[in-house]
């Protein structure tokens, strides 16, 4: 059995929590971790105005994965200036190691607006208006001028346009729905059009779609079924997967992975949720999303077998209908004696 070394990144608030259950499920599930802890984060900036130190950077780069829990510092705090630690960490991790897919999966819940929905958003995660492309004019006087651009490369667009198209033909419906706003956005929406269109020759059994994102926003809430693969852009993958994760259920349900394809580094594995300080300590926090990132970290490493173990372990537990009092360990524990 091989042994993985995986980077553990708590963080904030129940982001220690439910990592801490995370790694409880797959221990269970009979994989072997040798894990790091690296203390990043809001309390880390508060404590010592550092964000991502390039040495601690360099450490992550040797792990074979990467665990978040959740980072930022409570509702209302002015501890941290807005924007620092996602920008400064987060994003820096996704460029720096070159993490250009966020592969985030819904599958509905018992309750959720559409408990039987099935689908992937492949949003492109290191390009389009996240680049920081842009800057100020006149600042602060009454002319201000304000730009962000938006970069999008062929070569960082046809990456994440084949990632999608790959997986749409493993899975069952084979399809693949790009995901813009080619009407108005004329030049970046075209390079995106013009791949999928051309990529898609190399997919024979994939079948294609295309959606405005703001119909987009309608069909997930009136008709998620339509959906099976979608790829996106950055800022629009953003916002669909959050509705996405409504409709699903909620984000306390919501996974993702944020991946080096080409496995030239590690990839990062983290659950959509917040911080969350206000239950933080209380036991109230759901690890669901947490064992479910957990899960896409597996299947990343090569135990397929195990990932799948967890996942239908997950969805098992959250069909018996479960005692909404039960504690965030409680959950783990339950979740880890299915396995």
């Amino acid at each position: 059995m091989s042994t993985y070394k995986v980077g553990l990144i708590g963080g904030d608030g129940i982001g220690p929590e439910v990592v801490a259950e995370a790694l409880k499920v797959v221990e269970a599930a009979g994989v072997s971790l040798a894990t790091t802890d690296y203390d990043l984060g809001a309390d880390r900036y508060v404590r010592t105005g550092d964000i991502l130190p390039d040495a601690v950077l360099g450490e992550l780069r040797s792990q074979d994965a990467i665990l978040l829990g959740a980072v930022g510092p409570p509702v209302g705090s002015t501890s941290v200036p807005p924007g620092a630690l996602e920008r400064g960490l987060l994003l820096r991790l996704r460029f720096e190691l070159d993490l250009y897919v966020n592969l985030r999966p819904f599958t509905g819940v018992p309750g959720a607006l559409a408990p039987d929905c099935d689908f992937v958003v492949i949003r492109e995660n290191t390009e389009g208006t996240y680049a920081g492309e842009g800057g100020f004019l006149r600042r602060s006087t009454p002319f201000e001028v304000a730009t962000q651009g938006s970069v999008n490369t062929r070569h960082g667009v046809e990456r994440c346009v084949r990632f999608a198209f790959a997986l749409a033909g493993g899975r069952a419906r084979r399809h693949l729905t790009l995901v813009h706003k080619t009407n108005v956005l004329t030049f970046a929406g075209d390079l995106w059009q013009r791949t999928v269109d051309e990529v898609s020759i190399d997919y024979p059994t994939v079948t294609r779609d295309y959606n405005h994102v703001d119909a987009t926003c309608i069909y997930l809430v009136e008709n998620p079924a339509r959906y099976d693969v979608i790829v996106t852009d950055n800022l629009f993958g953003d916002i669909i997967t959050d509705l996405a994760g409504a409709v699903a259920g909620g984000i306390g349900y919501a996974a993702s992975a944020n991946l080096n394809p080409d496995r030239t580094g590690p990839s990062l594995f983290e659950p959509v949720h917040g911080a969350a300080h206000d239950i933080a300590g209380t036991g109230r926090s759901n690890p669901a999303a947490a064992i479910r990132s957990a899960a896409l970290m597996l299947e990343h490493l090569g135990e397929a077998s195990a990932a799948e173990k967890v996942t239908h372990a997950v969805t098992e537990f959250i069909t018996s209908k479960p005692d909404p009092a039960l504690s965030t360990a409680a959950i783990g524990d339950a979740i880890a004696e299915r396995l």
